[in-house]
């Protein structure tokens, strides 16, 4: 399927209405277990790039580069909506333009734009700042007017429930809309009841809200937050912080015992074969054989 035809079916999607569950993947081995486990999208998670491809902080350290290479080989292993996690779009109303041409290119079917001051840090940690309003503004407008796809979505994410309160996040988010956003994203609210007066306050404009295990927001379930009326329901790094749990049991077990074999906390060889489609290749390889 083209990107374009995927982006149309996503936007149709997002516009029928019903919460759509989205994980994050770090690497295309996560995107193709979200995709075989029969998920609607796929988020490429800033937080998790970081962690898993430098072994560093969500601390504003990933380069655009590194994300669209990342996005390219994603949507290479599945034909399943990529929303990508820009940061604040690499610098001003410019790069943010040159952020959505790359990405779109990539592969990407939706991107999305903070208004954290440069460099940023992940949404649940402590000591964040946005910039004003104005130069938030921009970002988004100057995203909307770079896309060359009319069904690429704008995800428009503020963090100022930190630092300027509720209503100041939602008057932002009504403002982005304003811009031509067609997604919206409060980060972090803490309180249950401003997290169900998102969907209500910012009416026909999906919402994302965004659930880290160990973070900021509340856990809730998801056919609640499907009935308050969020679009998007996003855990960014349950798969990353998945695979660090595993990785930490099976390589402790080895530590102790000095051996491992497939009654251990492992995928088998098989399971591992078939996630990276090895029978496909080995089809392709046949049928281009010349002996």
């Amino acid at each position: 399927m083209m990107n374009h035809e995927i982006n149309k079916a996503f936007r149709q999607r997002l516009n029928k209405g019903g919460a759509i569950l989205m994980p994050g993947a770090a690497n295309a081995l996560a995107a193709s277990v979200i995709d075989r486990l029969g998920f609607e999208a796929v988020y490429i998670s800033g937080a998790g790039l970081t962690n898993t491809y430098l072994g560093m902080p969500d601390l504003g350290f990933i380069s655009l580069p590194e994300i669209a290479q990342h996005t390219a080989t994603i949507r290479n292993t599945t034909e399943l909506p990529i929303v990508v996690d820009a940061d604040t779009g690499f610098g001003n109303a410019l790069n943010v333009s040159h952020t959505v041409r790359t990405l779109e290119r990539a592969g990407a079917s939706a991107i999305q734009l903070e208004d954290q001051v440069n460099p940023k840090r992940c949404g649940h940690f402590s000591g964040k700042d946005v910039v004003d309003l104005s130069e938030a503004r921009s970002r988004i407008k100057a995203a909307a007017d770079a896309r060359q796809d009319p069904n690429f979505l704008i995800v428009a994410r503020t963090d100022a429930c930190a630092t300027h309160g509720f209503d100041a996040a939602i008057e932002r988010a009504e403002a982005f809309i304003e811009d031509g956003a067609d997604v919206t994203f409060i980060e972090a609210p803490k309180d249950l009841q401003n997290i169900r007066d998102i969907p209500r306050r910012l009416p026909g404009t999906p919402q994302l809200i965004n659930l880290v295990v160990g973070g900021k927001t509340p856990i809730i379930d998801f056919n609640e937050l499907d009935q308050m009326g969020f679009g998007l329901v996003l855990y960014a790094n349950v798969a990353l912080q998945g695979a660090l749990k595993g990785m930490h049991d099976a390589l402790s077990m080895l530590k102790v015992d000095g051996r491992m074999d497939e009654t251990g906390p492992v995928a088998s060889f098989e399971v591992r074969q078939d996630a990276v489609r090895k029978s496909y290749y080995d089809d392709l390889e046949k049928k281009y054989s010349t002996d």
